[in-house]
């Protein structure tokens, strides 16, 4: 950002008693993650530090979700914990968020701090368009919705101009921007989005999750075992008669090896040797399919199903067409996914290299999980 630094102030100190659970509806799961651990994600590389709010009880659960993130315990109001927190920000801006609005887009957070060029203060927001109307049980009457809108955060500020404000306020306000106006600011209104929701009831985790949209990630792998005595190879969880066997720990399965560590890197859990390190005797000789089928389940416990599999052998020989059929229904046995979400194909590499030259199998393979 070509722009002074700025601070993202979560507000998380509340306990979120409306939206029920066992637990404030900031350290409750979304699509995976704690909500107040999202909101702070969509600040990545759009301000210069972070800090947290939070309620004194929640510093062990903070702790935990936001690894490396200033905390600061809150106050028995959300005026006070906006002070407290406003009292560690050392950067010229700051923008006030409210970790139960997890949904802020990129483009909510530039344009608040595009507006703090040439305001006091700015603040995302939805213009009213529905009718509105006064009444009880019955409609008493109709109320004009021109000029209103619906507040969102993060609500930005100069950060010397929203403390002064807020120490010299008495009254209880309904956001920051309150304060700001009675302290005399000017405060822009910018474009908000539907998505930066504020999670309240029950019903809005529901909502946010399917805001969140589809959460796919994909990995690649790609390993390499060479020839030596035997009479086989095993690919992609199949005998294949050959003159020579491929050398390994395990039973050398480039294939499955491959595709496990697409599975782990889209999980972020490294690969075969640090799940099945090859130093431990227990998997010398083993099937390779035992790999395989931990990549998938663990994939499983983090809600993540195999979407589809391409793996890709790279040798002269043997010929891998005759068996591909094969492999992709034994990978997916093992995977516990229909046949027609893995493919396995062969290349050669015009008798280049290590394998041109008849050393070894080699194989790239590139895996999708889906969480479901």
């Amino acid at each position: 950002m070509n722009r002074p630094t700025a601070t993202a102030l979560i507000v998380a100190a509340g306990r979120g008693t409306r939206a029920g659970g066992e637990i404030p509806k900031q350290w409750q799961m979304l699509d995976g993650r704690p909500v107040a651990a999202r909101a702070v994600a969509a600040f990545d590389g759009r301000v210069d530090a972070v800090i947290v709010v939070i309620h004194p009880d929640d510093r062990a659960r903070a702790e935990a979700a936001l690894p490396g993130v200033t905390l600061v315990d809150g106050g028995a109001t959300r005026a006070a914990s906006v002070a407290a927190g406003l009292a560690r920000v050392e950067t010229e801006r700051v923008l006030i968020h409210d970790a139960a609005r997890p949904g802020v887009t990129r483009a909510v957070i530039d344009a608040v701090l595009a507006a703090l060029d040439t305001h006091d203060g700015a603040a995302p927001a939805l213009a009213v368009t529905d009718a509105l109307w006064r009444g009880g049980a019955t409609v008493e009457g109709l109320a004009d919705r021109a000029g209103l809108h619906r507040a969102q955060t993060p609500q930005g500020f100069r950060t010397e101009a929203i403390r002064a404000a807020h120490a010299a306020s008495d009254e209880l306000a309904a956001d920051d921007v309150e304060v700001a106006l009675r302290a005399g600011l000017t405060v822009a209104i910018v474009p908000g989005d539907e998505a930066n929701m504020k999670i309240t009831g029950p019903d809005d985790l529901a909502r946010a999750t399917k805001g969140t949209g589809m959460d796919i990630r994909v990995g690649n792998g790609f390993d390499v075992h060479r020839f030596g005595p035997g009479d086989h190879v095993m690919l992609c969880g199949v005998a294949v008669p050959h003159a020579r066997g491929l050398q390994g720990h395990s039973d050398a399965d480039v294939g499955l090896h491959t595709v496990t560590d697409a599975i782990y890197g889209a999980l972020a859990e490294g690969d075969i040797g640090r799940h099945f390190p090859p130093s431990d005797p227990q998997w010398k000789g083993a099937e390779s399919h035992v790999f395989l089928r931990h990549s998938v389940e663990l994939a499983g416990g983090r809600g993540y199903a195999v979407g589809n599999v391409d793996a890709t052998l790279i040798c002269e020989a043997p010929k891998i067409g005759p068996h591909a059929d094969a492999m992709r229904a034994r990978m997916a046995e093992i995977m516990g996914v229909e046949i027609g979400r893995v493919s396995v194909k062969a290349t050669t590499t015009e008798r280049l290299g290590f394998a041109g030259r008849g050393e070894g199998i080699a194989c790239l393979a590139t895996v999708t999980l889906v969480r479901t």
